[in-house]
């Protein structure tokens, strides 16, 4: 569905390009030219009405019923993958589970939670296809080496992800904080 949004979404830019270019470049003969063919087909329609009013009529019926169909499954088939909670895992046998994103952020909060200075970790899965994003929320001791500790916790979520898990690691991003130094918290 992404690849048809595209090529939706780059087809209206275009369009909508061209029309701006045109109405900056000469906006009355841009408005002109427009007002035209609204005029020509005005006159197509009140004429196709004029000679066949059942047709017309079930033309306006066939197209807006068209319409309601088309553009309820698209939004059902935009929504529908919104709701993806798994990631589907394949066996060498050619066997597949589907792993709830709800577990992996249980797995990755426990062996992070065993690292050294941390503190407390809050995983945001996202099931990406056959990957996964992860967006870990980290709080650490206030003492902590922000750059060694943030590769400490990267290299743990890949071994986790890729090899405990056997899954394919998407976009990783990772928000450290440390708590306040005991100074602070008395001031």
């Amino acid at each position: 569905m992404s690849g048809f949004n595209r090529v939706v979404a780059i087809l209206l830019w275009i369009v909508l390009l061209v029309a701006v270019l045109a109405l900056a470049i000469a906006p009355a003969n841009a408005l002109t030219q427009v007002q035209g063919w609204l005029g020509q087909w005005i006159d197509a329609l009140n004429n196709w009405r004029a000679e066949s009013p059942t047709n017309f009529f079930i033309a306006q019926i066939a197209i807006g019923v068209g319409a309601t169909i088309l553009f309820a499954m698209l939004i059902w088939f935009e929504v529908a993958t919104a709701r993806r909670r798994g990631v589907r895992i394949y066996t060498s046998e050619g066997g597949s589970a589907e792993l709830e994103t709800n577990s992996i952020g249980r797995r990755l909060t426990w062996h992070l939670d065993q690292l050294a200075e941390v503190i407390t970790v809050v995983p945001a899965v996202r099931s990406r296809g056959s990957a996964v994003d992860i967006k870990l929320e980290i709080e650490a001791a206030p003492d902590v080496d922000i750059p060694l500790k943030t590769e400490e916790v990267v290299q743990v979520t890949r071994e986790v992800i890729e090899q405990e898990l056997g899954l394919r690691m998407g976009k990783l991003d990772v928000h450290m904080r440390t708590v306040p130094f005991a100074e602070e918290w008395a001031a």
